[in-house]
């Protein structure tokens, strides 16, 4: 599986999630942390087709959801800093 299909997938699974849960909590708003390893920019069409895909489960980014951004810059080792700053 290329890595544009995984990262995808698994962002998938990480909107279906609570979308299956319990009912949220009212004035929480939904919180997605997206992790690249390039950087900012260098793929907008995956941003954009990820911002597309919230539109089409009624999220819009700024409104009832919150997508917080990180990239590695293309260094490996910062990819699991930024991992662990998104979760906390």
């Amino acid at each position: 599986m290329d890595r544009r299909r995984f990262l995808l997938t698994s962002l998938a699974g990480a909107l279906a999630g609570p979308l299956a849960g319990e009912a949220q909590q009212a004035g929480r708003v939904p919180r997605i942390g997206w992790l690249r390893f390039g950087h900012p920019g260098s793929s907008p069409w995956e941003v954009d087709g990820f911002r597309q895909g919230l539109r089409e489960l009624g999220y819009v980014e700024g409104q009832n959801i919150v997508v917080e951004y990180r990239y590695a810059n293309d260094k490996p080792e910062r990819l699991s800093g930024l991992a662990a700053e998104l979760v906390s």
